[in-house]
């Protein structure tokens, strides 16, 4: 039985995308089968993946309306094990067309209910926002990954996705874990990253990975090739640092 991990935070640019796909790489580098579902309308999960996001024709926006198995969207990545439900433009309509269907939040779930059992992990890559996309993730999955980036106002915002998630564990998922706060785009030289770092950790303590992912330049050049930084360069820094999460992860729910 696959487990869901959904990669939330309503923050724009903690590395949420970048995490899910190298997570994902990462994972299916140790041999684990893995579903990517791209559920944020900018599509950077896809095309960092080597996905032509003009050309889908049918990704999560259909597989949300019910209008399409996601046996129907999915296609193989160019990472190894690892298979992509894509996600285009058009899925930014999405949180309209929902608001009058009934379970409107259980959409995903309910989708991805005969697909789960074929795959070891199912990451969803959410949108930096807390609408019906994101309570739809938060709705299916069976934990969130958590990204912080280590920056002056890393803890901005956790307060409000913590309630969130909070309420969807009493409304919708009462299943639902955290599976840990992830800090990324840390920098060894700045003060300031160990600060955070401290901070997140006296605050949460076991919540917090013991991983924490560096800054580094070839973690952000891997998306613009349609790689994950494990089929970029594998000897880099980033592809340690996510190969050491994904083995946390492994080990956590083995």
């Amino acid at each position: 039985m696959g487990k869901i991990i959904a990669i939330a935070n309503q923050k724009g640019g903690v590395g949420k995308t970048t995490t899910s796909i190298n997570l994902a790489a990462s994972l299916g580098v140790l041999e684990k089968k893995v579903l990517l579902i791209d559920a944020d309308p900018q599509a950077n999960a896809s095309s960092g993946l080597g996905i032509d996001v003009d050309a889908v024709e049918i990704g999560t926006y259909q597989v949300l309306e019910h209008s399409n198995l996601p046996e129907d969207a999915i296609v193989k990545s160019s990472a190894p094990n690892v298979d992509v439900i894509p996600a285009h433009i058009d899925l930014v309509a999405i949180e309209i067309e929902l608001v009058d269907k009934e379970n409107r939040e259980y959409m995903l779930k309910q989708a991805l209910q005969n697909i789960k059992e074929k795959y070891d992990y199912i990451i969803i890559d959410c949108a930096p926002s807390l609408g019906l996309l994101t309570l739809n993730a938060l709705t299916a999955a069976d934990s969130v990954v958590i990204p912080i980036q280590c920056e002056y106002f890393a803890l901005e915002g956790l307060g409000k996705l913590l309630n969130t998630i909070k309420s969807v564990q009493k409304i919708h998922n009462q299943n639902l874990d955290i599976e840990g706060l992830l800090l990324t785009m840390y920098d060894t030289r700045l003060r300031l990253s160990n600060q955070v770092v401290e901070e997140v950790q006296k605050h949460f303590n076991d919540m917090v990975f013991s991983t924490i992912i560096q800054r580094t330049v070839k973690l952000s050049e891997a998306p613009s090739f349609g790689e994950s930084i494990i089929n970029y360069d594998a000897t880099s820094r980033g592809a340690t640092n996510y190969l050491q999460l994904a083995q946390e992860i492994i080990k956590k729910n083995s």
